[in-house]
């Protein structure tokens, strides 16, 4: 799931490779398939059947025609809509599909349904009715690619802010975020392969139910039970009398959903009774086990803890066996030679190399430290790349770090990162490169902004196929050093990485 919100192009692959698989078994499928379904209603009609022209050639045209449409519009046309690039040519890429789908299915459709011109008195009319079709038929497909858009970037907007929403919300949990998802995927599946109204109303109603009880079950229900004797027949118990409660409101929608006849009324009835047994036999049980799975795994977080305060003890034990002052003396030595023989930028180099290096070993371990000292290190760390690119002028480099005016106490190295990554994806010496780093407290609050081009690393490059474990780390601490106390967001497009960091250090 975290690769899935973090990494765009991860998130490509599924999808083209999950297109592709489809587009391949529907053409297998087509291989062993020895007559046309319709081949009655030519027999009927009395026209001949031509299994090729009339089938085989049809559905393969119309197979082919959908995938590579489904890939234009989902990885090219609109995420360039959605950034608002080259407005008028995507929407007319769009429309131009719509026109060329609703063509040929119209003239695959000659064939493969030519047993219907017998029931129009004349050819125009059988024409006029079949483009029609075809026409309806590649609108409605280009609503579902928008719907599947919609899911998608809803599903990644929820994901990826879902310790916000649920910092605000705590009723709300990324596994029912990710459950919602879900559902709204399955919805998107049932109307593509034309289910029944039924089927699609019935998950309709009982998915949203489904998932609104588990995050009910997390924030109350099964809490509030953990206390009792028995907790898991105190749990059954609450639970029954909400899924009890809940029959007339659900009945009341699924009477809003259909149409009010005797017969719909009744299935809505059914709708609501299926509800409550399907809670009870699915969701019911499989939130007390995640629940148990989650206090489980909460507790082996607190032995690994201790093992690793040990661990740290270990290595601070180890550390101290380096004598720094050998290496800082060294770095003296260089330092003064490159003043002797007037190497400016190197004696630079070698003075910021020093301080960060003695911030990495007298207050790197540190549980707290001054937000000043942090400041500090990421300064040198900019002035230190900054040797480097300074010399180009396709590089813009800005920082506007203000100094903290009340003292501030800060994990250390929680900043640097998000920085590391911008200097590492968003530095190019071949095209115009940006960095722009911006950090100011206000009100005990920390506001931390990186904002970075991005290229893509060469054939040559030892890191092109390293993603890194930065900040994949610094979202874990940051969720244990600072829950509901932060708010990270990043975004990344095809050629731009942000991170909006919001952090209460009071």
């Amino acid at each position: 799931m975290n690769d899935l919100v973090n990494n765009p192009s991860y998130l490509k692959r599924v999808e083209f490779w999950g297109a592709t698989t489809i587009f391949v078994f529907a053409v297998f499928f087509l291989t062993t398939i020895s007559h046309g379904p319709d081949q009655h209603r030519f027999e009927e009609a009395g026209i001949p059947f031509y299994y090729y022209q009339d089938f085989f050639f049809p559905r393969l045209i119309r197979y082919t025609l959908l995938y590579l449409g489904f890939l234009l519009l989902n990885f090219k046309v609109i995420p360039k809509l959605l950034e608002k690039e080259g407005l008028v040519k995507n929407i007319l890429v769009v429309i131009g599909l719509f026109l060329l789908v609703g063509l040929v299915f119209g003239i695959t459709d000659t064939y493969s349904k030519n047993y219907i011109f017998n029931r129009y008195t004349s050819e125009d009319e059988a024409y006029q009715a079949i483009f029609q079709g075809s026409y309806f038929y590649a609108f409605r497909l280009l609503l579902l690619i928008g719907f599947y858009a919609f899911i998608k970037y809803v599903g990644l907007y929820l994901l990826s802010s879902s310790e916000m929403i649920q910092s605000k919300y705590r009723l709300i949990t990324r596994d029912g975020l990710a459950a919602f998802v879900i559902w709204m995927i399955s919805m998107f599946l049932l109307m593509v392969v034309d289910a029944e109204g039924e089927l699609i109303l019935g998950w309709g109603i009982v998915g949203p139910s489904s998932i609104l009880l588990y995050c009910y079950s997390f924030y109350a229900l099964i809490p509030k039970s953990l206390s009792k004797k028995k907790p898991f027949r105190a749990y059954l118990g609450k639970a029954v009398l909400v899924l009890i409660a809940s029959i007339i409101p659900i009945g009341f929608l699924a009477l809003l959903l259909v149409q009010g006849t005797v017969q719909d009324n009744e299935f809505a009835f059914m709708i609501a009774i299926f509800n409550v047994f399907f809670q009870l036999l699915i969701t019911v049980p499989v939130s007390w086990v995640l629940f148990k799975r989650q206090m489980q795994g909460h507790a082996e977080i607190h032995v690994l803890k201790q093992e690793l305060g040990q661990s740290t003890a270990n290595f601070d034990f180890l550390r101290s066996q380096i004598n720094p002052h050998f290496l800082f003396n060294a770095l003296n030595t260089i330092y003064g030679t490159a003043i002797q023989e007037n190497a400016e930028r190197t004696s630079e180099g070698v003075e910021r190399l020093g301080n960060m290096m003695r911030f990495m070993l007298q207050e790197n371990l540190q549980e707290r430290i001054s937000l000043v000292r942090e400041v500090e290190y990421l300064e040198n760390y900019i002035s230190f790349q900054r040797l480097r690119t300074d010399e180009s002028p396709s590089v813009r480099i800005t920082a506007q770090i203000e100094q903290p005016i009340c003292p501030v106490q800060i994990s250390p190295m929680l900043l640097i990162p998000f920085v590391e990554n911008a200097f590492k994806h968003g530095i190019s010496f071949r095209e115009p490169s940006h960095i722009n780093i911006t950090l100011e407290v206000k009100d005990k609050t920390l506001y931390f902004d990186v904002h970075n081009s991005k290229h893509d690393k060469q054939g040559n490059d030892p890191e092109k196929d390293k993603s890194g474990i930065g900040l994949v780390n610094v979202r874990q601490r940051l969720q244990l050093l600072y829950p509901g106390r932060h708010e990270l967001i990043i975004r990344e497009t095809g050629k731009e990485f942000f991170v909006h960091l919001t952090l209460q250090v009071a």
